[in-house]
């Protein structure tokens, strides 16, 4: 059955159908239906406005914003109109007002922190990243400064000194948008990209302080009020255990700005609104986090956090491309027939859809995961190990085709500037590389393997989810389940095999994907999550002849799958 649902717009006459006006909360059935196994009753309850009132931003004001400010990267202005080196960064006005939705009505840098958005204590992980997902909907470069300022408050309340903490954290944690300090990493250097431990920048002790000196290649949110940065202390050992982590902040505490420039800002393919620039430290007055030699195992929480935030991000371009490709094939004819009415059509939107699905379910099983790590289960502080990674591979990747896809199925109208697909394109690019390339992650994914038996306290989760499936299903979970474990095994010995560790790392994702979306079909009663888990299992775990086609019984999955996303479609 296919399902036509009411007042979507009909492009007869030849106009490109419009998503705006879609309720992106109310007809995403799978995020609804996951938090509600994923959030506390109360605070599901209590997040249902905030939820709907940034769903119908989405379909409005905040793709307005989003889209002006792209047309309108920041400018660095070396110098003040009375001549003084004072440099600052001109940014579009319609950015500054998504930071006003961002750091303020929405408090996204702050909600893990500190009571907000009428919570009287910090939300948990599923709502910070539920808002994200949805955020990233419409806007995904300005969720880049808004994770690095968690990200970075969780790093110095994990390592910092109380001095350190008095000081800068109730500006990090500020309600007043003219009090709110941002946050930024400053890390990559020309020759020190993923190889940190070729990190150059200087560290030199001075009283209470360090200055730091060197050259920063890519720091995202140049003029952040505070940095994370990586620098070796002079007489320190090469490679990462020589580095240090010191906080840095854009103004001394008697007001006069740091010494450090910014010599330009990048030119970049998206995110082109927030300033990414080129950083120069001549000097500069920085303060020691934690314990000097471990600077690159404690800059490590900031940058996981940045990667869960970037697969939580292309888990929600993901679901705007869905939505925008079923707007196409629900409101334009061709051929005499709706779209989506057409197999080819169809087949199309299964396999965009299939991957968004999987992300989505992997990511609110991490937060959860997060949250009984920070509640100190051992248990969980290692699943969060390899789980971070493995959302960050793959959602990443597969955002990349996703939004692809999204842009052939509007045809060259997708391919024009005025509609949000070349954006979102544009921007799926970056989750592959911030943060770590897909050969960097795959080989952590590794590491975290060898180094904690992380592969198999994930299984060790999984494993009664498979018993509980039915008994036709159950089996071959249980025999893809040992496989990628055995595959992960040989790539993580000694002399294991490195070209294995994408294969592996992207079959273990795929295999705890199909094992959540079992599970939560059982737990929630809902035929449309199980016919996702058998596609997965189908098409991302089984061997299959390359020209023996579909089956009927794919094609049923996939067509009862298409049209209970169309059916709860609201607003358009």
């Amino acid at each position: 059955m296919n399902v036509q649902p009411r007042n979507v717009t009909s492009a007869a006459d030849g106009a490109s159908p419009e998503s705006r006006g879609l309720d992106f909360y109310a007809s995403d059935r799978s995020l609804r239906s996951l938090l509600g196994l994923y959030l506390p009753a109360p605070e599901l309850a209590h997040m249902q406005a905030h939820l709907e009132r940034l769903g119908a931003l989405i379909g409005g004001r905040l793709d307005d914003l989003a889209r002006d400010a792209d047309k309108m990267p920041s400018r660095l202005e070396p110098r003040t109109r009375q001549g003084e080196d004072r440099q600052s960064i001109v940014k579009a006005p319609a950015y500054m007002a998504m930071e006003q939705l961002a750091f303020g009505e929405f408090a996204l840098a702050a909600l893990s922190h500190r009571p907000a958005l009428g919570w009287g204590k910090p939300l948990s992980a599923a709502s910070k990243y539920a808002l994200t997902y949805l955020f990233a909907q419409s806007e995904f470069g300005l969720l880049c400064p808004v994770n690095m300022t968690d990200s970075l408050t969780r790093t110095i309340r994990r390592f910092a000194d109380q001095s350190l903490l008095d000081r800068y954290l109730p500006g990090l944690l500020a309600e007043d948008a003219d009090d709110q300090l941002q946050g930024a990493m400053f890390m990559t250097e020309r020759f020190a990209g993923s190889d940190v431990g070729a990190t150059e920048t200087r560290a030199v002790k001075t009283g209470d302080h360090w200055l730091l000196y060197g050259d920063k290649w890519f720091c995202s949110n140049a003029d952040a009020g505070l940095a994370l940065v990586l620098a070796r202390p002079d007489g320190a050992p090469a490679g990462t255990k020589g580095l240090g982590l010191f906080l840095m902040p854009r103004l001394l505490p008697s007001g006069e700005p740091n010494r450090y420039r910014i010599v330009r800002l990048k030119d970049k393919l998206g995110t082109r609104a927030m300033p990414s620039g080129e950083i120069v430290l001549e000097g500069a007055s920085a303060w020691l986090v934690g314990d000097l030699n471990q600077g690159f195992k404690q800059m490590a929480e900031m940058v996981n956090q940045s990667r869960l935030s970037n697969g939580v991000r292309s888990t929600g371009m993901m679901r705007r491309a869905v939505h925008e490709a079923l707007t196409v094939s629900l409101g334009r004819r061709a051929f005499g027939k709706r779209l989506i009415d057409l197999p080819l059509v169809r087949r199309q939107l299964i396999k965009m859809i299939l991957p968004a699905e999987e992300a989505l379910s992997v990511a609110f099983f991490t937060a959860e995961c997060l949250d009984r790590a920070d509640a100190g289960e051992a248990e969980a502080q290692t699943m969060r190990r390899i789980l971070t990674p493995l959302i960050k591979l793959r959602a990443c990747r597969d955002a990349r085709k996703v939004t692809g896809d999204a842009m052939e199925m509007r045809g060259g109208s997708g391919y024009v500037e005025e509609w949000i697909e070349p954006r979102l394109l544009r921007e799926s690019h970056l989750g592959s590389i911030w943060e770590g390339t897909s050969n960097i992650i795959a080989l952590d994914v590794i590491r975290a393997a060898a180094k904690s038996h992380a592969h198999r306290a994930l299984a060790k989760r999984l494993e009664p989810m498979v018993d509980s499936a039915p008994s036709d299903l159950a089996a071959p979970l249980r025999e893809r389940l040992g496989t990628v474990l055995a595959l992960i095994d040989r790539a993580a010995a000694r002399d294991g095999d490195a070209r294995a560790a994408r294969q592996a790392a992207t079959g273990l994702y795929h295999v705890t994907a199909a094992v959540l979306l079992f599970d939560e079909a059982r737990r929630l009663g809902d035929g449309v999550r199980r016919d996702l888990a058998h596609l997965v299992l189908a098409h991302k775990l089984s061997p299959r002849d390359p020209l023996g086609g579909s089956s009927a019984e794919d094609d049923a999955a996939g067509d009862r799958v298409i049209d209970a996303l169309i059916a709860a479609r609201v607003g358009v």
